[in-house]
C-alpha cells in the first residue's frame, strides 16, 4: 500500500547568469543545507539521497552532498535533461511511498555556460537524432538553434492550426516578469510589457523574439521528503503533502503526427496530467496555482491546453482573459517562471517544488496566491520525460 509523502523542508538559493555563480557543488550544498534547515532536521536524519543534474560528471551528487556528511547512505545522480530536479523528486517520492525509506533528500543543481544548448559529447549519436530528423521535416531553418526551432516550431504549430498571434506569447513573458518581480530569488526582476517583448530582437521572424526564450541560468533547489510516521515522531511540517505523481515518456506519435507540439511533449504533458488528475481525484478546475514548464513563452501557451487549464485551441482566450494570473482562474507560474526566473536543468523541477509548497503554506510573501490549497506541477525534458505532481495543503 502507498503511504503518504510530505514535503518537510524545502530550499532554494537565488539564481544567476553563467559565470555569477558559485559552484555546482557548492550550490547544492547550500540548497539541500536550506531543504534540512526548514525541515529541522539534521543530515544524518536523512536516508537516500537523490542528486539531479544534467551538465557534470559522474558522480556529482556525492561531491554537493559530502558537503553535508558522509554518512553512508546511497545517493543517487539523476539526469533527464530538462525534467531532471522532478525525476530526482520522483524518486524520492517513489522510496517513501513504498516504505524503502522514512527521510529523503532531493537536490538539483547546475552550473551552466552562456548561450543556447549544444551537444556536449561529439564522437558519438545524440539521444536527439530522431528528434531533429523529424524538426529538419516539419521546420527546417538548420540556421537557428535545435532548442528554438523545438519550441518554437511548436509555438508555429499552434499559430497555424488556431490563428494564434504572436502577441499572445508576448504577453504571456510579460506577465512572468510582472509575477517574478515579487520573487528575490529569481535572476530577472525587471518588469517588461507585451511591447517590449515584441520589440526584443527577433530571433525567427514571426516566431519568436529572444525575450520569448528563457536563460541559461546557474542555480539548486532542495527538498525533504518524509513519510506520516516519520513526521509524527520528529514533530515535523505536514502542511503540503504529494497527492499525486506521474511520470511519462514519449509515445510513437511524437514522432508519427507530424506536429511540432506533439513532437516537445504535448502528448507526454497531456498523459502525465491526465494520471495525476485519476489518482487525486482533483480536475484542473480545482486547481489554485500551477508552475508549469515555460522554458519558452510558446510552451507555456500549449501546456495550458495540455493540463486541460483550457480547452484545446483556447489558450489564447485564456491569455486575453487574464485567466493564467492573479484574480484569474489559476495562477501559472508565481514564481516568474523559467523565462524570468531561469532555467538552471537540474535545478528547475524543485525549484518549482520550492515554489508551490510556499505557495500551500501561505508562506510565499508578496506572490501569495490567496487561498490556495492545490498546486499542480509540470516539468518537461524533450527526450526525456515529463512530470506532473499534484501537491495539497493539509
Amino acid at each position: 500500500m502507498s503511504r503518504k509523502v510530505f514535503v518537510s523542508g524545502v530550499g532554494m538559493i537565488p539564481f544567476a547568469k553563467p559565470g555569477a555563480s558559485a559552484s555546482y557543488d557548492q550550490m547544492g550544498a547550500a540548497a539541500a543545507r536550506l531543504a534540512l534547515s526548514d525541515a529541522g532536521i539534521a543530515y544524518d536524519d536523512i536516508q537516500q539521497a537523490y542528486a539531479g543534474y544534467v551538465y557534470g560528471d559522474s558522480t556529482s551528487g556525492q561531491k554537493a552532498v559530502y558537503q553535508l556528511g558522509m554518512s553512508g547512505i546511497p545517493i543517487v545522480n539523476v539526469n533527464n535533461n530538462c525534467s531532471t530536479g522532478s525525476t530526482a523528486l520522483f524518486l524520492a517520492r517513489q522510496a517513501i511511498a513504498s516504505g524503502a525509506a522514512d527521510c529523503v533528500l532531493a537536490l538539483g543543481f547546475e552550473q551552466m555556460s552562456p548561450g543556447a544548448l549544444g551537444s556536449v559529447f561529439k564522437d558519438r549519436p545524440t539521444p536527439f537524432d530522431a528528434f531533429d530528423a523529424i524538426t529538419d521535416e516539419l521546420v527546417g531553418m538548420p540556421e537557428i538553434p535545435l532548442a528554438l526551432r523545438y519550441f518554437g516550431g511548436a509555438g508555429q504549430s499552434h499559430m497555424k492550426k488556431y490563428g494564434t498571434k504572436l502577441e499572445t506569447f508576448a504577453k504571456i513573458r510579460a506577465k512572468a516578469s510582472r509575477h517574478a518581480a515579487n520573487n528575490p530569488l529569481a535572476l530577472f526582476r525587471q518588469v517588461v510589457t507585451a511591447d517590449d517583448v515584441m520589440n526584443a530582437p527577433m530571433i525567427w521572424p514571426g516566431v519568436m523574439t529572444r525575450l520569448m526564450a528563457c536563460p541559461p541560468t546557474c542555480g539548486a533547489a532542495a527538498a525533504v521528503l518524509v513519510s506520516e510516521r516519520f513526521a509524527r515522531e520528529k514533530g515535523l511540517d505536514t502542511r503540503v503533502h504529494i497527492a499525486a505523481q506521474a511520470m511519462t515518456t514519449d509515445r510513437p506519435g511524437t514522432f508519427e503526427s507530424g506536429d511540432m507540439m506533439r513532437v516537445v511533449g504535448f502528448d507526454m504533458a497531456r498523459e502525465a496530467a491526465a494520471k495525476v488528475y485519476e489518482e487525486s481525484g482533483i480536475g484542473p478546475d480545482e486547481l489554485d496555482v500551477v508552475e508549469l514548464h515555460d522554458c519558452f513563452a510558446q510552451n507555456e501557451l500549449i501546456t495550458y491546453e495540455a493540463l486541460g487549464l483550457c480547452p484545446e485551441g483556447g489558450a489564447e482566450k485564456f491569455v486575453e482573459d487574464g485567466d493564467n494570473s492573479y484574480g484569474g482562474k489559476v495562477v501559472t507560474n508565481p514564481s516568474g517562471g523559467l523565462l524570468s526566473k531561469g532555467h538552471p536543468l537540474g535545478a528547475t523541477g524543485l525549484a518549482q517544488c520550492y515554489e508551490l509548497t510556499h505557495q500551500l503554506r501561505g508562506t510565499a510573501e508578496t506572490r501569495q496566491v490567496q487561498g490556495a490549497r492545490v498546486g499542480l506541477q509540470h516539468n518537461l525534458g524533450l527526450g526525456g520525460a515529463c512530470v506532473v505532481t499534484m501537491y495539497r495543503a493539509g
